[in-house]
């Protein structure tokens, strides 16, 4: 909840100002069983995971120009490709 994030409008221009803005989200992730890896040596990089299924419901907010918006529902979000598991370090990433 109120996750502070930026507006900003006229972005990639060099002199883009930027408001105040929030978010507010629920991301959820659901684990899949078809088997996931990546790996690269040259770049010392390996991730091994499962094929996961991701739905996310946002509200953003700009107070400054009384604006807002919200996502669908998270019941009817769907995504193209996600992933999770553990890269070679041992840490935990959701791709």
């Amino acid at each position: 909840m109120n996750v502070p994030i930026i507006d900003q409008p006229r972005w990639p221009a060099m002199d883009a100002e930027s408001t105040h803005a929030f978010m507010d989200f629920t991301l959820v992730f659901k684990a899949g069983d078809e088997p996931v890896k990546y790996e690269d040596a040259s770049q010392q990089y390996r991730f091994e995971g499962v094929k996961a299924v991701a739905q996310l419901e946002a509200t953003i907010r700009v107070p400054s120009i009384d604006f807002s918006f919200k996502t669908d529902p998270l019941e009817t979000s769907h995504c193209d490709f996600a992933v999770m598991g553990s890269e070679g370090n041992g840490k935990y990433y959701v791709s």
